[in-house]
């Protein structure tokens, strides 16, 4: 009788336990990813924007080390502040992983910016996009009407630097100084504690980037330039601009403007106190470059005793396919020990 008794209750705790290993098993498979994630980390890198970024664990070493980096040609683009990646870090991408190849692809009919490499990036032109601010919600907005939604992943930090003609003699501005500049409020250096020499304040449009983009939103509070500003088309022609203009001022991502030659970058505070120079002391003067050029103060950029800095984001489409695939290995690449020593070649702070 004991026997016929225990039987049932044997039987029971086996299927109670062959059930619980069947449970951790689906969960844990459904959980982990392993087609085209590494492991993330979500307790940092939502950043002050408080948007739905993802910070990751070290990835490896040298881009040799990255896994699920898929064979093909991938067709990206996005923010002018990335041009110093594209010449220095790509290359050395494309030498080290052969098989993943990637083609830079210039807007048609539109300026390259932030903004126009994510719409292409959801209009399926691009593969992937490289971006100097986080997504927006009209962006992703959009996104998820198309039955997807929009990650995005940084990589590395920036650091907006202000530039004027190299004979103005200023030195520094405070950020609601700049601010008064750019809405048409002072019209005048001498306002500003420099000559009687009128300003001449060039920026792109706010249409053009993420860079503008940012500037409106952090520096001016969302006011709208003011009708002295001059709006040109790209960094180039404002850096010219600024050696023919002695009020001239502009600003830019600061590995455009620090090492030129024909300019000046100005230190910038949030208090007239608290001045803090894009470059390294002590300052390179134009006649000794380009034998010597100034180099970025990416301490400043890192502990943020610089002003105004930013993220710069790899966005990708989360849709499971090798289009995802493609851009989880980019910034997984760019991630690497290796990746993020280039990144800081390239002129800017490596994220961790």
């Amino acid at each position: 009788m004991s026997q016929n008794k225990e039987t049932p209750i044997l039987l029971l705790s086996l299927l109670i336990t062959v059930g619980l290993i069947a449970g951790g098993y689906w969960w844990f498979s459904r959980n982990s990813n392993l087609n085209l994630s590494q492991t993330f980390s979500k307790n940092a890198g939502s950043g002050n924007d408080g948007s739905n970024t993802v910070s990751r664990e070290p990835i490896g070493k040298t881009f040799a080390s990255v896994q699920n980096v898929p064979i093909g040609t991938f067709k990206y683009g996005g923010s002018t502040s990335w041009a110093p990646i594209r010449g220095l870090v790509d290359p050395t991408i494309q030498s080290a992983r052969p098989e993943f190849r990637l083609q830079y692809v210039q807007p048609k009919g539109e300026t390259p910016g932030s903004g126009t490499g994510i719409k292409s990036l959801i209009d399926g032109q691009l593969v992937f996009a490289q971006s100097s601010r986080p997504l927006n919600d009209k962006e992703k907005r959009i996104a998820q009407q198309r039955g997807f939604t929009l990650e995005q992943i940084p990589v590395a930090i920036d650091g907006l630097a202000v530039a004027v003609n190299p004979n103005l003699n200023i030195s520094g501005l405070t950020i609601n100084q700049l601010k008064s500049i750019y809405t048409g409020k002072v019209t005048n250096w001498k306002e500003l504690g420099g000559p009687d020499v009128p300003l001449k304040a060039f920026s792109r449009r706010i249409s053009d980037g993420g860079t503008v983009e940012q500037f409106v939103q952090d520096i001016l509070g969302g006011e709208p330039f003011g009708q002295n500003v001059v709006f040109v088309s790209t960094t180039t022609q404002a850096l010219q601009n600024l050696t023919g203009s002695p009020g001239g001022i502009y600003y830019a991502s600061a590995p455009e403007v620090v090492p030129q030659c024909s300019i000046k970058p100005l230190p910038l505070g949030r208090t007239q106190g608290q001045l803090v120079a894009p470059y390294q002391e002590p300052f390179v003067l134009p006649d000794e470059c380009p034998g010597k050029r100034n180099q970025l103060n990416t301490e400043a950029f890192r502990s943020g005793r610089y002003p105004i800095t930013r993220t710069l984001f790899v966005v990708i489409k989360q849709t499971g396919q090798i289009e995802q695939q493609a851009g989880m290995a980019y910034a997984n690449l760019l991630l690497t020990e290796q990746g993020q020593e280039l990144v800081t070649q390239a002129g800017f702070v490596k994220i961790r």
